[in-house]
């Protein structure tokens, strides 16, 4: 199927999710592209996508480069009325999409890696006994009207037809859904889907208020399920400081809860 403009409106069938989208060939990342657009007071909604980057980034200012038709490439721009302190409950919405989005189109199923990575962990055989690979990273960032949220874009990278050996060394080693499946996947089939559940999700969480946050339980319950951090091993930095112990929870705001042995 073709990837561009006419092809991808022709499919969407959200509200407002990806109704206003911008499509560029190459770009070098469309994380910057949404924000000039959300400055300039784009509706939300909307959604850049591209069929290459060259300077994508990801958490930790890590870089996030795909080649012409390998991968999913887009930032989405949101208004919610959130606190601050909730903004990763936004990050918990995309990447929920994601995960039911691949499922749909796909029948795979994936999980989360805390805090922002879609992974698998099945192997050959379908159980979930392999070692976890990374196949979409997410990169939510905000701005400001004094100490007001004026808008949030979260940038999503998902490795569609990708040669293993051609993707870098990473802590999770990376796959794609084409090494996954044995097959070439097609993106706007993927697209779709993806669109679909983030509205789903996110119009359950645009209700709450900045205090309360009702509309966020089931969300925060969904992401923690599909979780595959919990109840692992695991060594978190924060800052300067190490922390090891066992991941047991997240609270409201995505925080992970860990254990130590002390």
């Amino acid at each position: 199927m073709p990837f561009d403009q006419a092809s991808m409106v022709a499919g969407i069938t959200t509200r407002f999710i990806g109704r206003q989208l911008v499509f560029v060939p190459r770009i070098g990342s469309t994380q910057d592209l949404a924000k000039e657009l959300a400055v300039q007071g784009a509706p939300e909604g909307t959604m850049v996508i591209a069929d290459e980057q060259s300077a994508g980034r990801g958490r930790l200012a890590r870089r996030w480069v795909a080649p012409a038709g390998s991968s999913l490439l887009m930032s989405l721009l949101l208004r919610p009325r959130l606190d601050p302190a909730h903004l990763h409950q936004l990050t918990m919405v995309c990447s929920l999409g994601i995960v039911d989005g691949v499922r749909d189109a796909t029948g795979l199923e994936v999980g989360i890696k805390w805090p922002n990575d879609i992974v698998t962990w099945t192997d050959a055989a379908g159980t979930r006994q392999g070692p976890v690979r990374k196949l979409a990273g997410l990169l939510t960032e905000s701005g400001f009207v004094g100490e007001r949220m004026d808008y949030a874009v979260v940038g999503m990278g998902i490795n569609v037809n990708l040669d293993v050996a051609d993707l870098p060394e990473t802590i999770t080693p990376a796959t794609s859904l084409s090494s996954e499946l044995g097959r070439q996947v097609d993106r706007l089939s993927l697209l779709w889907p993806i669109l679909r559940h983030i509205e789903e999700r996110y119009l359950a969480l645009a209700p709450s208020e900045a205090a309360e946050v009702p509309g966020a339980g089931p969300i925060v319950a969904a992401w923690s399920a599909r979780l595959v951090t919990l109840g692992q091993r695991v060594q978190v930095s924060a800052g300067q400081e190490v922390v090891d112990g066992r991941a047991e929870s997240v609270d409201a705001d995505g925080a992970l809860l860990v254990r130590t042995d002390e």
